[in-house]
């Protein structure tokens, strides 16, 4: 998401800054940097299903990163696709992918490149994806109609784009929907559990519809709760108390929980990040690691 009503059509490092392409997990005590470059701003990694590879978005553009295989980029390329953003989610095919482009649009294409199709209506509105259902049927996506206004909850038939639903959370923004493996649960952050502005905090609600769960309490800005594969685990980014929206360029902590107790953090890694660290998804497929970003200055 983005803060704001003119939307760049991607971002790019500022002097002296870096991407660094790091990976945790619940038993990596201390963060593994395994790629960096100077050259060009990566952003929002996601994993794909053989584990080989991460896919993330740079310059507009998909790119695909093998890090055990020379750890160097390799660009994807689409026809058809205007530039995209860091809201990316991979098809649980496992062969495509869906992509929120500058238009205000999501597009669906092959991890191959070549031809995209645009799934989301023709409303006027900005369609911003998280989440794919884990049969691949539906897409749970952030709607805004203008950025005065807080984004909604949109669940939308992958075949039948035309009607999509809007799923009540609460008064206040929400950001990251996304299912759990197991279909039952929409996770995300969301505005409506305090009356500060700006203090998102974790919940979930059932898929169908329902009241939103607070998953903790906390004095940080809880964003983008992205579970674990096998369900067992959970990382998010927390911003400092008083942030509004999850900008770039601060001092954040991607934080690894356990889904049976939210409350006490496994695992802490400390980046200058925000904005590209965390905004989708980026666990392997087995669970034992996940992918972040950071964006150091020297």
């Amino acid at each position: 998401m983005h803060e704001g009503e003119s939307v760049p059509a991607y971002r790019v490092l500022g002097p002296r800054q870096r991407s660094q392409v790091w990976l945790g997990g619940p038993d990596l005590d201390q963060g593994e940097l395994i790629f960096e470059t100077d050259a060009i701003l990566i952003e929002a990694p996601n994993w794909t299903l053989d584990g080989e590879s991460l896919i993330l978005n740079g310059n507009g553009t998909l790119w695909r990163l093998a890090p055990r295989s020379g750890a160097r980029l390799e660009a994807i390329e689409f026809s058809g696709l205007p530039p995209i953003n860091n809201d990316h989610v991979l098809d649980p095919d496992g062969e495509h992918i869906y992509l929120s482009a500058a238009d205000r649009h999501i597009y669906r294409g092959s991890l191959a490149g070549g031809p995209v199709t645009r799934v989301t209506p023709d409303d006027g509105r900005w369609h911003f994806l998280h989440g794919v259902s884990p049969d691949g049927a539906r897409l749970a996506y952030v709607e805004i109609e203008d950025f005065s206004r807080p984004g909604q909850l949109m669940i939308l038939d992958a075949d039948s784009p035309a009607a999509p639903d809007r799923v009540p959370v609460g008064d206040g923004h929400l950001d990251g929907p996304e299912w759990s493996p197991d279909g039952q649960w929409i996770y995300l952050n969301t505005e409506a559990f305090t009356k500060a502005p700006g203090h998102a905090q974790l919940a979930r609600v059932p898929d169908g519809g329902g009241p939103a769960e607070r998953l903790v309490a906390s004095d940080t800005v809880d964003w983008f709760p992205h579970l674990s594969p096998d369900g067992n685990w959970a990382s998010y980014i927390t911003f400092p108390a008083g942030t509004i929206g999850h900008p770039a360029d601060l001092d954040v902590e991607v934080r690894v929980v356990s889904t049976s107790d939210w409350g006490t953090v496994r695992q802490r890694y400390p980046v200058f990040g925000g904005q590209g660290t965390l905004n989708v998804n980026s666990w392997a497929p087995d669970s034992e690691m996940l992918a972040f970003v950071a964006y150091p200055r020297s």
